[in-house]
C-alpha cells in the first residue's frame, strides 16, 4: 500500500467508527473501544477491500453482527 491507500483506509475506518457509534448511541471513543474489544477493528482492517464498497448501513449491520458473535451485547 502506498501513502494514498493508507490515508484512504484511515479515513474510511474513522468514518465507519463514527457511523457505528451513531447507530448505537455511542461516542467515538466508546465505539472504537467496543469495536476493538469485540474484534470489529480487526474485521475493518482485514476486509477493508470489500467493506469500503458497501454502504455504511451495511457495514454497520455487519460490524454489529460480527461483534455480537464475538461476545458483544449490541444488536
Amino acid at each position: 500500500m502506498d501513502n494514498t491507500d493508507i490515508s484512504d483506509k484511515v479515513e474510511y475506518v474513522i468514518a465507519a467508527i463514527s457511523e457505528f457509534g451513531k447507530r448505537h448511541g455511542l461516542s467515538h471513543v466508546e465505539a472504537y473501544r467496543y469495536l476493538k474489544r469485540f474484534q470489529g477493528m480487526d474485521m475493518l482492517d482485514k476486509f477493508y477491500d470489500v467493506m469500503h464498497t458497501l454502504s455504511f448501513k451495511d457495514v454497520t449491520d455487519d460490524l454489529t453482527a460480527f461483534c455480537h458473535r464475538h461476545g458483544g451485547a449490541l444488536v
